[in-house]
């Protein structure tokens, strides 16, 4: 999972995205990049770290230009490290960079056309740099000095018929602007927006209406699956359906976990998705439990705060935020290895043990991958003094892994896959565990916007709505991907440079 950015302005953006960027830091925490564009020149500055630390006040003065796009990561397909941090760059044709959010299902076989009949070169193991190289190709194969808006909407429509899964990317072209656009069934999430009127309107496209808002734009719609939005260097917008057979099936995971509150995805207030997640809970456990001895609901912060508040309400409990998050550690789903992340929840989170001491507790969470996490939390919770804890998930048991750009690639490493409930309460050692039913969170989700037909929920019920998805995809990638491969890339790329770009050292250039 990863945020991007792009905004065509008046003046220069290397500010604004930088600030869309730490907006966006939740998608992803492992690196960060910029790259603007001025005077025919791309400008850029990538590395692995926060937002806050790759960015200096001397890279910032280098990202000249009034065009740019930004990009957050946390590695799925592709190793970690230096070399994987986006923004990617190809020269041919005119210069385009690109970020992009998601994962391509046939990315093997892209790459062996992109090398064989294309005769294109890859540097790393990541799709994103897979699907630059063929948007750039079926750009390049229409054979314009300076393409025009019809030019570009074809070459994301060969896009589309060439690549096979979840993805939302936005490009940038020298001097011409900046192209977003989405897969055919909308997985990933993707917005435009406009600041300004008139003459003076800029232009912005985000993974999320958050980062509009604090830019102070507004929000102009959702990218609809398969299509494309075109920002030219004159700010003007040109928007294209590219797709055949478009279809909307958002990944329902955003609601629960990825997105932040405030957001709104495909008309969806994901605030009001995670508060009705929260009463549909609690109207389950007075279903299952009308006796409960429940004294006090905790929910784990952060994104279990707004359904833990609305099942308290509902259940007629005490509600209290008694586990402090240290803010300055990342999200632990999206830490690489289980060792780091078992460490990071102790250093993450603390309990006030006086909401805990004697009390029969119910922990809410917004979700149970690995069950490392809330193995921890437990107990803690038992450390900190409760009598006994229970524990409610606001999402279905997680028990397939995701193919569509979340870290979910093991089906061995979901702590649900081939356990009943009553095993995995034992597992992560509660008193007893409460999960949502599937068809209860698409009705949350659903009821914020009526017209979707179908969510995404791959990872609940192995479903894969791109229909290309086997038992042979799934070994493959669990074998590339689980914990043990990542851990062993990483120690492999342990020398990599903090400091990556169209050129190596800033200290030497500031320009492509």
């Amino acid at each position: 999972m990863c945020g991007l950015t792009g905004i065509v302005g008046k003046g220069p953006v290397g500010a604004d995205i930088y600030d869309a960027l730490t907006v966006l830091q939740h998608r992803g925490q492992d690196a960060a990049g910029i790259v603007t564009c001025d005077d025919n020149r791309f400008f850029q500055r990538k590395s692995v770290g926060l937002v806050r630390d790759v960015f200096r006040q001397e890279h910032m003065h280098r990202l000249k230009g009034n065009i740019g796009i930004g990009h957050v990561r946390y590695p799925t397909a592709g190793s970690g490290g230096a070399a994987n941090a986006q923004p990617f760059y190809v020269n041919s044709p005119y210069g385009i960079a690109l970020a992009h959010n998601g994962n391509l299902t046939n990315s093997s076989e892209l790459r062996k056309a992109l090398f064989q009949s294309e005769m294109r070169h890859l540097n790393t193991d990541s799709d994103s740099e897979v699907l630059l190289n063929v948007f750039a190709h079926e750009l390049q194969a229409r054979g314009q000095l300076v393409p025009s808006p019809d030019d570009l909407f074809a070459a994301v429509a060969a896009v589309h018929r060439r690549c096979r899964g979840g993805y939302a990317a936005v490009a940038m072209l020298v001097n011409h602007g900046v192209i977003a656009f989405r897969d055919p069934y909308g997985i990933r999430p993707l917005v435009v927006g406009y600041r300004g009127e008139g003459s003076d309107r800029e232009y912005m496209v985000a993974s999320e209406s958050v980062a509009l808002d604090v830019l102070g734009f507004r929000l102009l719609s959702d990218v609809q699956p398969g299509e494309a939005v075109f920002i030219d260097a004159e700010r003007r917008l040109h928007m294209r359906q590219c797709a055949d057979n478009p279809r909307l099936t958002p990944c329902i995971f955003e609601h629960v976990y990825f997105a932040r509150p405030d957001s709104l995805l495909d008309e969806i207030s994901v605030y009001k998705t995670r508060k009705r997640q929260g009463e549909a809970l609690a109207r389950k456990i007075l279903r299952e439990r009308p006796d409960h001895d429940i004294d006090v609901v905790i929910p784990v912060p952060d994104s279990s705060r707004t359904a833990g508040l609305s099942l308290a309400h509902t259940l007629g409990i005490r509600y209290r935020e008694a586990i402090i998050k240290n803010r300055y550690i990342g999200r632990t789903f999206i830490m690489p290895g289980q060792q780091q992340r078992k460490k990071s929840v102790r250093q993450k989170l603390n309990p006030i043990r006086l909401e805990f001491e004697g009390k029969n507790v119910m922990l809410v969470d917004d979700s149970i991958v690995r069950g490392t996490t809330s193995r921890e939390i437990i107990q803690m919770a038992r450390d900190a003094g409760a009598s006994k804890v229970y524990l409610a998930s606001a999402a279905p048991p997680v028990r397939y892994p995701n193919v569509y750009g979340i870290d979910m690639p093991s089906a061995e490493e979901l702590v649900a896959h081939g356990r009943t409930v009553d095993e995995v309460a034992e597992l992560i050692g509660a008193d007893w565990l409460v999960y949502q039913e599937l068809d209860e969170l698409i009705r949350c989700s659903k009821e914020g916007n009526p017209t979707i037909e179908e969510f995404d929920c791959s990872v609940f019920d192995g479903n894969y709505v791109t229909g290309d998805v086997d038992d042979a995809y799934l070994l493959r990638i669990d074998e590339e991907r689980n914990d043990a491969a990542q851990a062993k890339r990483r120690i492999g790329s342990e020398g990599d440079g903090v400091v990556v770009g169209i050129y190596n050292d800033p200290s030497e250039a500031t320009s492509a």
